[in-house]
């Protein structure tokens, strides 16, 4: 029997039972923050027992995939229905431990092949497809509505409008979406992680792209832990602990980096209508709310509550921050304007995926013998949140290079200024005895 080759032991330390375990660790994860979230929301009074499909369809919205929203009222009567919103809480959580399940066993490695970092993503990538197919399959219900007060009800009853709401998958779709979710998160952590092993061929860019992605996932992550802590303070002093667990376990990091864009003096546009309501700050709700398009701005939100001007300090401050780790962990060599170059990329692509996982759309509407609304019952109702895109990124591209220049300059003569040389130098040595 030939002894196993090093690459032979790599195989084996990631193969079909490790794929198993961070497949369902993701996805597990993912629907105990949703179950969470949603017992906190109040969905677990929901009957036919649909509290369980709920979190599935919860789930499966959270990777990217379509849950579509169906409605049926009888003969005399039309209903229309539409969601559209991403529960970021959800997504962030099953990235980070389907990210750390898939670098894990390739710790302690400078070089892998492509080889071999493909045939693991792809055992991960068909123990994904599976589960997730299966969710897909299990996210269907269908509800009662009810038509307010008996006299809407003995009508319903008379003339048979009966109406009911529901929503299902679109499984190609939602398998679709979901790979490619799957595929962004495993590049990305392959892309951002210090430790994690690349192919030899590019390990040159290392260090010009693993800082500024290393620094923009902890910038992120340092909006959402400051959304925790302003959450659990409202908590604490305004009560309603089962609402804002709701929100921290469903759609904090849609909150915070939708503050953030607008820190940086970003535009949104939007409207509240009807009986649906945001889980948002009710300043923001008091803008979104009317007939016509509103504009979510630090203007418009200014002009209600001064305070906002503290989200372009709070800003200043994680931006200069960022930039400043970032550099540290450049060569020392890397001149201040290439910094701010790095940086300003890395801002706007960070900015770019805000705005298009942040974008919040819903309706639904019911109409008898074609009077909609049943004069003002409130069983109609419309919701939309979206950015200005270009002025984002424009915006973003500004605060990129002048934050990104001054930490340049912070960083210079640091401790830890250019400790990337010798790792870069060890694996590119690495990577030459590789090949």
């Amino acid at each position: 029997m030939s002894p196993r080759t090093p690459s032979d032991r790599a195989v084996a330390r990631h193969g079909w039972p490790q794929a198993v375990v961070t497949a369902l660790a993701g996805l597990i994860t993912m629907g105990v923050v949703a179950a969470l979230g949603l017992w906190g929301a109040g969905a677990a009074d929901l009957p036919d027992g649909a509290f369980p499909r709920v979190v599935a369809a919860t789930v499966v919205t959270a990777v990217g995939g379509t849950v579509e929203l169906s409605g049926d009222a009888g003969g005399l009567a039309d209903t229309r229905a539409g969601l559209t919103v991403i529960p970021l809480s959800v997504t962030l959580a099953g990235a980070l431990v389907t990210s750390a399940g898939f670098l894990r066993p390739l710790r302690h490695r400078a070089v892998a092949g492509a080889a071999e970092l493909a045939g693991w993503a792809a055992r991960v990538a068909v123990v994904w497809l599976a589960a997730l197919l299966a969710l897909s399959f299990a996210a269907r219900q269908t509800f009662a509505i009810s038509l307010g007060d008996d006299t809407l009800s003995d009508l319903g009853d008379v003339f048979g409008v009966s109406p009911r709401a529901g929503f299902t998958t679109s499984v190609p779709l939602t398998l679709v979406f979901g790979l490619l979710w799957l595929a962004g998160v495993l590049a990305l952590a392959l892309l951002v992680s210090q430790g994690a092993p690349l192919p030899a061929r590019l390990l040159r860019f290392q260090e010009s792209v693993r800082p500024a992605a290393h620094t923009m996932v902890l910038l992120l992550l340092a909006c959402v832990v400051l959304g925790v802590l302003i959450a659990l303070g409202a908590a604490v002093t305004r009560g309603h602990a089962a609402e804002t667990l709701a929100v921290v376990l469903l759609g904090l990091p849609n909150l915070v980096w939708l503050a953030f864009t607008i820190g940086l003096g970003a535009t949104w546009e939007g409207r509240v209508e009807g009986p649906f309501g945001l889980p948002m700050p009710h300043l923001l709700d008091e803008v979104l709310r009317g007939s016509g398009t509103a504009t979510l701005n630090l203007g418009t939100l200014a002009d209600r509550d001064g305070r906002v001007w503290w989200l372009v300090a709070v800003d200043a401050v994680l931006l200069l921050a960022a930039a400043f780790v970032m550099a540290a962990r450049s060569p020392a060599r890397t001149p201040a304007w290439r910094h701010a170059v790095r940086l300003a990329v890395a801002l706007v692509l960070t900015v770019l995926m805000i705005c298009l996982v942040g974008r919040v759309s819903a309706h639904y509407g019911l109409s008898v013998f074609g009077i909609s609304d049943l004069d003002g019952a409130g069983l109609s109702g419309d919701l939309f949140l979206r950015p200005v895109l270009w002025t984002a990124l424009g915006l973003a591209a500004l605060w990129g290079l002048v934050t990104g220049f001054l930490g340049g300059l912070l960083a210079r003569g640091t401790a830890g200024h250019g400790r990337v040389d010798d790792r870069a130098s060890g694996q590119g040595r690495a990577g030459d005895r590789a090949r």
